[in-house]
């Protein structure tokens, strides 16, 4: 007669939930899963789905029962970690919508506004435009797999115990604010210096003939020199931007320091 205990009962559900806590915070977090377009439910099948995947090859885990303050108080660590993990990773990736809001403010074209689904908000659409290509190139380089398989190795570097983040791991988080103007002025330099030279031009012309009616003039000018210099700039961007997803991969991982 097989007889099952009360203590591997315990084991077994705290295998599976400390994992799904931190799995289910971070999908919360983490770009592209949490946009208003993926359904909750969705959500929740793809964490105990991924749960399930990798509970096998985890640490293990701490010998405590989840219904007691203790398992009650890790599963709440967990829930922290996974939404700093995801925090430091829409943190980087807002970059690219800071680039396109310096872009666009560049060409003229700051006022211009478009609905955007995936957030439910007005959005420049300059940015709208840079969120969606670095969106659509995060995809194409298999990036939502390496955001899981990061997810995965964090078990190891961060351990599932009952020791809180130390507060210098949320100092983390707020000094990656500096890498977000960092690497958006990075990746609009381009756009932002061809401007530059484009207004000292109409400057310099506005001041060889006054005559010329600089406002209507200037607009069209900088819209379509922006939009060229963008057209050629697009093919030179997948470098930057890859850099940008790399250290959105570390942060995800560097941000936590365990007492």
């Amino acid at each position: 007669m097989i007889s099952i205990s009360s203590a591997q009962i315990d084991a077994w559900i705290a295998a599976l939930i400390f994992p799904l806590a931190r799995v289910l915070a971070f999908i919360a977090a983490v770009p592209l899963w949490s946009t208003s377009v993926v359904p909750q439910r969705t959500r929740l099948i793809l964490g105990i789905a991924i749960t399930l995947a990798i509970v096998p090859i985890l640490p293990p885990m701490p010998a405590v029962q989840p219904a007691t303050m203790a398992g009650l108080w890790i599963m709440l660590q967990q829930m922290l970690v996974g939404i700093g993990m995801g925090f430091a990773a829409r943190i980087v990736f807002s970059a690219f919508d800071l680039a396109g809001e310096f872009m666009g403010f560049q060409m003229g074209l700051g006022f211009a506004t478009f609905y955007d689904p995936l957030r439910g908000s007005q959005t420049p659409v300059v940015a709208e435009f840079m969120s969606l290509m670095a969106l659509l190139l995060l995809l194409s380089m298999n990036g939502h797999l390496l955001y899981f398989a990061t997810l995965a190795q964090s078990f190891v570097a961060i351990p599932v115990s009952a020791t809180p983040l130390a507060a210098g791991s949320w100092i983390n988080l707020v000094n990656l604010g500096g890498h977000i103007f960092s690497a958006g002025l990075l990746i609009s330099l381009p756009i932002v210096v061809a401007m530059m030279i484009t207004n000292l031009a109409l400057a310099v012309l506005t001041r060889a003939a006054p005559q010329l009616n600089i406002f209507a003039l200037g607009f069209p000018m900088t819209l379509m020199g922006g939009f060229f210099v963008l057209a050629i700039g697009l093919s030179y961007m997948a470098e930057p931007i890859q850099e940008v997803f790399e250290m959105a991969l570390e942060a995800m991982l560097g941000f936590a320091v365990v007492r």
